[in-house]
């Protein structure tokens, strides 16, 4: 049981609090790349992706598992990120590490997702039942391909304005 849930329930719970977390992060992303700060769906994304990270060093721990470096690569990010957005307003190069700490963190959480899809959905899974088959190589190949061009062309762009 983690606070009370099942581990069932409390899958559920994250995977719903993941979702809400990239769904407002593409949309922040794509705003970045029309110059719009998005302040209160970034806010979302910001706060949905601490309880992402959060919730994630909330299950049993065994051992140090991908997932759980992750979850601390994620965290690591997210700190001068937040510092960026929250204490010095995207100002200077803090507006870079704001952009980029965003982008990086909306990949991780697609990264996971696409890892989650391959094992969970069962079309999916008979392409890549180890995991490292040539499929699930390429779709991540093209997460990453994607988040670097978008990425880089956010940090491009992005200017303050209101």
């Amino acid at each position: 049981m983690i606070i009370g849930l099942s581990i069932a329930t409390f899958t559920l719970v994250r995977v719903a609090i993941t979702l809400i977390a990239i769904l407002s992060g593409l949309i922040v992303l794509f705003g970045l790349l029309r110059s719009r700060r998005l302040d209160g769906l970034t806010d979302i994304f910001l706060i949905f992706t601490v309880l992402t990270d959060v919730t994630g060093f909330m299950f049993p721990f065994h051992s140090l598992t991908p997932a759980f470096n992750l979850g601390i690569i994620s965290s690591v990010v997210l700190i001068p990120t937040l510092i960026a957005r929250y204490a010095f307003g995207m100002t200077g190069w803090w507006r870079g590490i704001y952009v980029i700490g965003a982008a990086l963190l909306l990949y991780f959480n697609c990264f996971v997702l696409v890892v989650q899809a391959f094992q969970k959905v069962p079309v999916l899974h008979a392409l890549t039942p180890k995991g490292n088959e040539p499929p699930f190589a390429i779709a991540q190949g093209l997460i990453l391909l994607f988040f670097m061009v978008v990425g880089f062309l956010a940090y491009r762009r992005f200017r303050l304005t209101r």
